[in-house]
C-alpha cells in the first residue's frame, strides 16, 4: 500500500492505563514511516464511532491500539460497511489479553508490532457473527465463550488490582469454586449433526487462544475459513481445576471429557440462561434471559496487515 492514509485509534485505558504510556513510545516510529492521525476512545463503544467516521473520511488503514475489546469494537464497525468499503486493519497489542493480536502473528512488543504493520503483508481473516433469540447480532474476531469462561470474563472485569495473565488465573479459580454450573445444551452443527450434552464450557474458536494465554484450540488458523468448537462436559470441581494447566499448555484435547469439532454454522439451545462473552466483552451476563444463539462464519471478511 503506497502512501496510505492512516489513523491510529487507541484506547488509553487499556491494561489499566498502561496503554497510554506505551503508545507514547510509538510516535517516533509513526513519524519514521510518515504522519498518521491519532485519536483516542474515552468510553465503551466509542471506538465503534471513531472507526465508522474513519471509514467515512476515507482512511486506507485503521490501526487499533488496545486490547481485545478495542479490536472487537473496531471490527464491529468495519463489518457494518460493505466489504469493498472496509479499510485494512492493523493491531497494536496494548491490552491485558491481546489474543487476536497473537492469532494474527503480531509481536507482543508494541513497537515491534507497529514496524510489522508498516513493513508487513496483507492477508484476509475470518470473522464470526452471533445472533440471539431476540434478533440481536454482533460480530467477533477471536472467540465466543459460553458458560465457564464467560463467567471468568465477568469476574475478571471486577478485579481492578490485577492485570494480564494473573487477573485471568484469579478469575478462573473464583469461577471454579463459586460458579460450578453445568448447562444442558442441544447443539446443531451445519444443519447436519445434532447432539445433546451437559457442559461446563462451550467455546467457539476463530483464533486458538483466549484469556491472555489459554490455548483453547492450538491448531486454529484465523484465515482458513473454518471455525472450531471445544466443549468441556460436566465434571467435578477438582477435575475442572486439574484441566486448567492443560488448557494453559494446549494439551487438553485428548481428555475424555473434552469434545471438539469444526463448523461454519452452529446453533445452541440451552435449558437455562447463557453467560456469553465475545472476544472478552460480555454479550450475555448474570441478568440475561438468553437461552438460544446462532453463530455463523464470514470467510476472509477483513483485510489485516501483519
Amino acid at each position: 500500500m503506497d502512501n496510505p492514509k492512516v489513523i491510529f485509534i487507541i484506547n488509553p485505558n487499556a491494561n489499566m492505563g498502561q496503554a497510554w504510556r506505551q503508545a507514547a513510545d510509538l510516535r517516533p516510529i509513526m513519524q519514521e514511516f510518515g504522519v498518521a492521525d491519532w485519536t483516542g476512545s474515552v468510553y465503551p463503544t466509542h471506538a465503534i464511532e471513531l472507526t465508522r467516521k474513519a471509514v467515512e473520511d476515507g482512511y486506507d488503514l485503521i490501526i487499533a491500539g488496545g486490547g481485545d475489546g478495542t479490536v472487537h469494537e473496531v471490527v464491529n464497525a468495519l463489518m457494518s460497511f460493505p466489504e469493498e468499503r472496509r479499510p485494512a486493519l492493523g493491531v497494536i497489542p496494548l491490552g491485558s489479553g491481546n489474543d487476536f493480536s497473537y492469532s494474527v502473528g503480531m509481536d507482543p512488543e508494541p513497537w515491534k508490532a507497529l514496524r510489522q504493520i508498516f513493513n508487513g503483508q496483507e492477508k484476509r481473516v475470518d470473522i464470526g457473527e452471533i445472533e440471539d433469540e431476540t434478533g440481536r447480532t454482533e460480530y467477533f474476531d477471536n472467540a465466543v465463550g459460553i458458560g465457564f469462561d464467560a463467567i471468568v470474563t465477568i469476574h475478571s472485569h471486577k478485579m481492578p488490582f490485577l492485570r494480564g495473565y494473573l487477573m485471568y488465573i484469579a478469575a478462573v479459580l473464583k469461577t471454579i469454586f463459586f460458579n460450578h454450573h453445568p448447562i444442558g445444551v442441544n447443539i446443531t452443527v451445519d444443519d447436519q449433526e445434532e447432539w445433546q450434552d451437559r457442559v461446563m464450557m462451550f467455546v467457539l474458536c476463530n483464533g486458538g487462544r483466549e484469556g491472555g494465554g489459554f490455548m483453547i484450540y492450538p491448531p486454529a488458523d484465523i484465515t482458513d475459513g473454518i471455525f472450531h468448537y471445544v466443549a468441556v462436559q460436566e465434571v467435578p470441581r477438582l477435575t475442572l481445576l486439574g484441566l486448567v494447566p492443560a488448557f494453559m499448555k494446549g494439551s487438553h484435547l485428548p481428555h475424555p471429557k473434552i469434545k471438539y469439532g469444526d463448523f461454519n454454522q452452529i446453533s445452541i439451545q440451552a435449558d437455562q440462561p447463557l453467560f456469553i462473552h465475545l472476544d472478552g466483552e460480555v454479550f450475555s451476563g448474570f441478568s440475561s434471559s438468553i437461552k438460544n444463539v446462532k453463530v455463523k462464519l464470514h470467510p476472509k471478511a477483513i483485510r489485516i496487515i501483519s
